[in-house]
C-alpha cells in the first residue's frame, strides 16, 4: 500500500480589474440593439453590483469611476459599430469611412493613444486600428486588447486600492491543487461506487463529489477547499489559472464559487495564455510585487518561481494516480481522503495568513515598495533553520550534488547542506541505513532521515517530526 499524502465576502466587492469582468460580461455580452431586452437588465445588474462599494470607497478610487466611464464609451461605441455593421452596404471602404468619421469625429483634439482595441477598433476613440499590438485579455471578454501603459496604468490602480485595504492577489490552479477530476471511462471497478455518493448539482455550495454527464466526467473537490477560499478571499483577490480548456474552466469555476463571490470573471484557461504549455502573470491584472501562486507544478511557472508556493499533489482518483506513474492505490480507492484540519489547503493556508500578516503589519518600509516575494523567501526559509544535512546515496552517480532538487529544496527551506561529516551536521539524509554515512549518524546521535522528510517540510511549510521518516534497516542485519 502507499500512502498517497504526506501530510465571506471581501472587504472590496469591486476592483478596477472587477469592473473589467463585472461590466464587460454584463454589457458587451448583452446585445447591442437598442431594442434589446436584455440591454437594460445588463446595466442595471452592473449598477447593482457597483453599488456595493462603500461611499469612502468611491471617495478614494475616482480611477474606478473612469475605468466606469470608459467602458460605458466602449460598450456604446461597440452597439453603434453593429448597428452600422448591420446595415447592408455592397461598398466596405464607404462603410468604414462612415464609422470613422461617427466615431472619430468627436474625439478630441490629443491624438489617442489606443490604450486598447476591442476586435480591431480603439476601446477610447473608436478608430479602426491596422495593427495589433498589447496583450490580449480574452477571459475578461473575447475580442480584448490592452496595450501594455494601459495594463500598468491599471495594475498601478487597482494594487493601491487592494493595498489600501489589506489585500494581495492569489492565482490558484484547479487541478491537483484544488480539485481532482477523471474521466468516467478511466474509473475502475474499485471506484464504482462513488456514483452512488455523488452530490446535486442544484446545490453544489455544500458539495465535494459531482457527476458532471455532459463532460463525461466526476470531479472531487480537495477537502477544506471552501473554507480555504472564503478565508484567503479575506486577504486576496483571486484568480483561477489553469491548463485546461475554457469550458473545462469555467464548470470547475461553478463547483467551488457558485455564487461568484471569490473569482467572479477571473478565471483564466490555456486558452488565454500567451505562451505554450505555461502560465504567465502577463495577463492577470495584478503587479507581480503583490502575486502569490498557489499550483502543483512548478514547471508550469518558470518565470514566476519567487511568486510561486508549490503544493502537494491532490490524488483522489486512480487515474490520477497513474497519470504520475503512482503503482498503488488511490484515496478513492482506499475509500478514504485527506484530513480537513491537517491536510495541504489546511497547512497552506496557515502560510498565506503568515505572509499577510508579516507583509502588512512586520514590516516598516513604505506600503507601495513592499515585495511579497521577499516575504515568501523569508517565510520559507524558516522552515529548517538551523539544520545542516548531508546526503548518502541519495543523487546519482556522477550527478553534481549542488544541482539536485533536493539538495536545492533544502537550502531554500534555510538549511545549509554539505558534502562532508562534522560534528556541526544535524541531519544525514538517506534512502538506506547500511551507507558509511548513516551508520555515522546513528553512531553519533545524529538524525537519520528518508528523502521524503525535506519533500515534507516544502509542502507543510513546517520541520516534520525526524521519527515519521525512518529510514530502513538494511536487510541482511
Amino acid at each position: 500500500m502507499c500512502k498517497m499524502s504526506l501530510v465571506t465576502d471581501s472587504l472590496v466587492h469591486s476592483s478596477s480589474s472587477d469592473d473589467f469582468a463585472a461590466f464587460l460580461d454584463a454589457e458587451l455580452d448583452s446585445k447591442s440593439s437598442d431594442s434589446s431586452p436584455n440591454e437594460e437588465e445588463a446595466k442595471g445588474e452592473f449598477d447593482s453590483d457597483s453599488s456595493d462599494s462603500s461611499p469612502n470607497e468611491e471617495a478614494e478610487n475616482d480611477s474606478d469611476t473612469e475605468n466606469h466611464r470608459y467602458f460605458s464609451f466602449l460598450s456604446e461605441k461597440r452597439s453603434r459599430v453593429e448597428k452600422l455593421e448591420n446595415i447592408e452596404d455592397p461598398k466596405r471602404s464607404t462603410s468604414n469611412g462612415s464609422l470613422e468619421q461617427n466615431l472619430g469625429a468627436s474625439s478630441s483634439k490629443d491624438a489617442c493613444t489606443h490604450p486598447g482595441s476591442f476586435g480591431d477598433m480603439c476601446i477610447l476613440c473608436g478608430q479602426k486600428l491596422n495593427e495589433e499590438t498589447g496583450v490580449t485579455f480574452g477571459y475578461i471578454h473575447k475580442g480584448l486588447r490592452l496595450g501594455n501603459d494601459e495594463i500598468m496604468r491599471l495594475r498601478n490602480t487597482d494594487v493601491k486600492n487592494l493595498l489600501r485595504h489589506k489585500k494581495l492577489y492569489l492565482v490558484l490552479d484547479l487541478d491537483h491543487t484544488l480539485l481532482n477530476s477523471s474521466q468516467l471511462m478511466h474509473m475502475t471497478l474499485e471506484e464504482e461506487y462513488l456514483k452512488s455518493q455523488i452530490d446535486s448539482l442544484q446545490d453544489v455550495s455544500n458539495g465535494s463529489l459531482f457527476m458532471l454527464d455532459f463532460m463525461h466526467m466526476m470531479t472531487k473537490l480537495r477537502p477544506f477547499v471552501r473554507t480555504f477560499l472564503k478565508e484567503a478571499s479575506q486577504m486576496f483577490e483571486m484568480y483561477v489559472y489553469t491548463m485546461g480548456d475554457r469550458a473545462y474552466a469555467m464548470e470547475m469555476a461553478n463547483l467551488l464559487d457558485p455564487r461568484r463571490e471569490y473569482f467572479n470573471a477571473r478565471v483564466i484557461s490555456r486558452d488565454d495564455g500567451t505562451q505554450r504549455n505555461q502560465k504567465g502573470l502577463d495577463i492577470v491584472l495584478g503587479q507581480e510585487s503583490a502575486v502569490l501562486i498557489l499550483d502543483d507544478a512548478e514547471t508550469a511557472w518558470t518565470k514566476h518561481k519567487d511568486n510561486l508556493i508549490l503544493m502537494e499533489r491532490y490524488h483522489f482518483f486512480a487515474s490520477s494516480c497513474r497519470q504520475f506513474g503512482f503503482n498503488c492505490k488511490s484515496l478513492s480507492e482506499l475509500k478514504s481522503d485527506e484530513s480537513d484540519s491537517d491536510g495541504a489547503l489546511a497547512s497552506v493556508l496557515k502560510v498565506l495568513r503568515k505572509i499577510h500578516h508579516m507583509f502588512f503589519d512586520e514590516l516598516v518600509d513604505n506600503l507601495d515598495g513592499r515585495d511579497v516575494r521577499q516575504v515568501l523567501k523569508t517565510v520559507r526559509k524558516d522552515v529548517l533553520k538551523g539544520c545542516k544535512i548531508v546526503f548518502s546515496r541519495v543523487f546519482p552517480a556522477q550527478f553534481q550534488a549542488e544541482n539536485h532538487h533536493l539538495w536545492k529544496m533544502a537550502e531554500q527551506l534555510g538549511g545549509t547542506c554539505s558534502g562532508e561529516l562534522d560534528p556541526s551536521v544535524t541531519h544525514v539524509v538517506s534512502q538506506e541505513a547500511g551507507t558509511e554515512k548513516s551508520r555515522w549518524a546513528l553512531k553519533n546521535k545524529k538524525f537519520l532521515v528518508h528523502p521524503r522528510w525535506i519533500e515534507a517540510a516544502n509542502y507543510l511549510w513546517q520541520r516534520q517530526p525526524e521519527e515519521n521518516f525512518c529510514v530502513n534497516q538494511p536487510k541482511n542485519q
